[in-house]
């Protein structure tokens, strides 16, 4: 019998080991996300594709958890990306718009990251593929022939294979810790965004010659035969080949696992797929009706179905926390002539939803979203609300870690919900494509934007920008074709107040 005196001290005691042994059980051994390019909702045969076959990433869902409110926090890459990193809406801090290939790194070095999450816990940290995060400080130019920092390793990544950007900017070449990917030092490299190199084809002075001829945009440096976004001279050897560029990011990934699989690991593998320029590799041609825009989903699908492999392969998976998501929603024609448009047929990108990248309509931001533990997470699908946004708070609260005031100032600890544990995630998520979005419970707020552009011309995607508030509720037309605000005055009064309350807050972790 213990004395009483001795009770109080030892409950505690009891309470400690009690909660560590729970925190033991919710931490994974490993965790990958896997961060895919502009795809939409309805692209994963999971969520409705029907001219479009996604074994792998069905087969995640079937064994995992698929959200079917799952949401990046903003309709273009970039700023998905920092909220992601960072735990911060990207709308807080200026410079986080959609970066050029020679951005200076925009993530603040000075508070926590995800990585920076895990790396304190004890794993090992890798990041593959796309970055577009910025490289290098705003006080210099990024000398491209010389280690470029900072970059990934400051942000928190052991080990690092991206590429800048995106594969439509320049420079068209992979980074690996830090250091250009066989460049040759007698021929160095140079970047401009500003005008072109003498000498140097552009998308203009050799349309004729390109294989895959841009529609707007996309027309001043070639490479590969594709115009791109910015100029750039030198640096031949070191080039990437489109076409490869999906085994060339896989490989890496897998790479990693295998030389990481007797340790705990953080992987963010971040395909370039299906982004343009889309070229996939030839194997995967001709594999839909849809062209190319098809035929990269079906690629990525088999870059997810590599990774789940090789972890099967280490006897990695059953422990080992996986997440799919993308970065927005949908584009068609983003700025080359691939046939998307003229051979999609029937297929909803964004699945029911309207709009898409660059919109504040749900599909510019409600994506795929599925996690699978096989340890933990038993399979279904979820309605809870879950964003992005949270991963930094989630997973520091997995790991056992207390975040600082300053750090991850928007992100929430959401376990119970990413595990399936409980049916509620956030109680509202903040939208964002150049303007804001409210979405609380069912309904969901668009703020005005008297000077917008309701369609964007070259993508012909529907913004949200209209010049009167516009009200929606989600659980009855989830499509957003009948705006209520005028029959409810009192709500969108109500919402707009507490959007307007939640900016002005500058953080909205408790």
């Amino acid at each position: 019998m213990i004395h009483r005196r001795f009770l109080a001290p030892f409950l505690a005691l009891l309470a400690t080991a009690v909660s560590l042994a729970a925190a033991d059980r919710a931490r994974p051994r490993n965790v990958v996300i896997i961060y895919a390019d502009d795809l939409g909702y309805g692209d994963v045969s999971c969520y409705g594709a029907k001219r479009v076959s996604t074994p792998n990433i069905d087969r995640l869902a079937k064994e995992g958890l698929r959200f079917t409110s799952g949401y990046a926090t903003s309709g273009t890459c970039t700023p998905s990306r920092f909220a992601l990193m960072s735990g911060e809406y990207p709308w807080r801090r200026d410079g986080t718009g959609v970066l050029p290939g020679d951005a200076a790194l925009v993530v603040d070095l000075t508070r926590v990251t995800l990585p920076t999450v895990f790396k304190r816990a004890g794993y090992t940290t890798g990041a593959v593929g796309k970055w577009h995060l910025g490289l290098g400080t705003a006080m210099e130019q990024i000398d491209w022939n010389q280690p470029v920092g900072p970059g990934p390793r400051e942000v928190g990544f052991d080990y690092s294979f991206i590429m800048a950007a995106t594969a439509d900017r320049v420079p068209c070449v992979y980074l690996e810790d830090q250091r250009v990917v066989g460049l040759d030092p007698k021929d160095p490299l140079r970047v401009n965004y500003k005008e072109p190199f003498p000498g140097e084809p552009t998308g203009v002075s050799d349309r004729a010659k390109l294989k895959l001829d841009w529609s707007h945009g996309h027309n001043m440096g070639v490479v590969n035969g594709i115009g791109r976004i910015g100029y750039y001279t030198g640096g031949k050897a070191a080039q990437w080949v489109d076409e490869d560029m999906a085994d060339t990011f896989t490989r890496q990934a897998v790479a990693f696992i295998t030389r990481e699989k007797d340790r705990p690991f953080f992987l963010y593998f971040a395909p370039h797929d299906i982004h343009v320029p889309r070229v996939p590799n030839p194997r995967f041609v001709g594999k839909t009706q849809m062209g190319a825009r098809g035929d990269a989903i079906v690629q990525l699908d088999w870059e997810v179905g590599e990774v789940l492999a090789t972890l099967e392969r280490h006897g990695l998976a059953k422990d080992t926390l996986v997440i799919l998501s993308s970065d927005n929603g949908p584009v068609i024609d983003d700025g080359y002539k691939d046939a998307a448009v003229e051979r999609l047929g029937e297929h909803r990108p964004a699945g029911p939803m309207r709009g898409g990248k660059y919109s504040r309509f749900e599909g510019g931001t409600r994506v795929p979203f599925i996690v699978r533990w096989p340890a933990q997470v038993k399979p279904g699908v979820s309605d809870a609300l879950v964003s992005h946004i949270d991963f930094v708070a989630t997973f520091a609260a997995m790991t056992g870690q207390r975040l600082a005031e300053k750090d991850a100032p928007d992100s929430l600890d959401h376990t119970a919900a990413l595990l399936g544990q409980s049916p509620r995630g956030r109680d509202y998520v903040i939208e964002h494509a150049g303007r804001l979005a409210l979405r609380e419970g069912k309904w969901k707020y668009i703020v005005p934007a008297p000077q917008g552009v309701a369609v964007q011309k070259n993508t012909n995607t529907e913004t949200a920008n209209l010049p009167s508030p516009q009200l929606y509720d989600l659980t009855t037309d989830i499509g957003e074709t009948k705006n209520l605000a005028a029959a409810e005055p009192a709500r969108v009064a109500a919402m707009a107040e507490k959007l307007t309350a939640l900016q002005k807050a500058g953080r909205t972790r408790p």
